[in-house]
């Protein structure tokens, strides 16, 4: 167990880092491209939030025992994305996935260090496993570029993040953890993990812009009731549609497949 002077010296070092981080952040012209949270302290943050919502008494969680073609179902597709071998952080951060069992959420999320979630829901509204790789590399990219601790530094600040790392604030972690899946990301940063999606699956198997045929299939039922959660944090899935294919028509039009089959016989395991 921590104690409080252990919590306090464990919080003058992640001081001393961003303090040294952002000076030499400040003396770069490049500075507002510039996450001065130390990228050491992702796992740490992630996993703090992580184990909230595997905690939390609001969600279910499937477990990885009872589920487990599902599950390595799942990794597999995080495999493929991983092994393209262009992700910096493909050795520094988990990729450690869960299913959330909501089938009245459609939506998935990575935290800081790469907890991915995703919700029974979106599974079971994607058409293919093409479409669903493109989400997870979506998301993966959020993680693998940072954009998390960017939008959690704005919106609470970095004294705030390095209390959750070192456990001094659980309240705060249980709010922010209850939201993750909502947090909003810039337009830039939703671009470049659309363009983060196309880039990797265009070097796997699967039809580069999966991630496109999700947002078609949204931007179809957008005028529905069904609207799914996913358009709260990811909107204006028109414009994003063009610019993934714009991309994918510059790296070459590379065909991929969709796995449709092997995806819906997978999703019939979910309960």
């Amino acid at each position: 167990m921590q104690t409080t002077g252990d919590m306090k010296n464990a919080r003058l070092v992640w001081l001393l880092v961003f303090v040294i981080s952002s000076t030499i952040a400040a003396c770069s012209s490049w500075i507002s491209k510039v996450n001065v949270f130390p990228v050491e302290s992702d796992v740490a943050l992630g996993k703090q939030v992580a184990q909230s919502i595997d905690t939390s008494r609001t969600t279910i969680i499937l477990d990885s025992a009872k589920h487990v073609k599902i599950y390595q179902y799942l990794y597999g597709i995080r495999d493929s994305i991983l092994n393209t071998n262009l992700i910096t952080h493909r050795k520094d951060f988990v990729w450690r996935l869960r299913i959330i069992q909501n089938d009245t959420i459609q939506n998935a999320f990575c935290t800081p260090g790469g907890f991915i979630y995703i919700y029974t829901g979106i599974l079971k509204y994607l058409e293919s496993e093409d479409q669903l790789a493109g989400v997870m590399g979506h998301e993966m990219a959020h993680a693998e570029k940072r954009h998390s601790t960017d939008a959690l530094t704005r919106e609470y600040g970095v004294n705030l993040l390095i209390d959750l790392v070192v456990g001094a604030n659980k309240g705060q972690l249980l709010r922010i953890a209850s939201n993750f899946a909502q947090l909003s990301y810039g337009r830039d940063a939703e671009t470049e993990a659309d363009n983060c999606s196309v880039d990797w699956l265009y070097q796997t198997s699967y039809n580069p812009v999966g991630a496109a045929g999700f947002f078609e299939k949204m931007e179809k039922e957008n005028k529905s009731a069904n609207i799914p959660e996913f358009l709260s944090t990811h909107p204006n899935p028109g414009n994003r549609i063009e610019n993934m294919k714009k991309r994918w028509e510059e790296k070459g039009k590379k065909q991929g497949q969709t796995f449709t089959s092997r995806y819906l016989s997978i999703i019939k395991l979910l309960p």
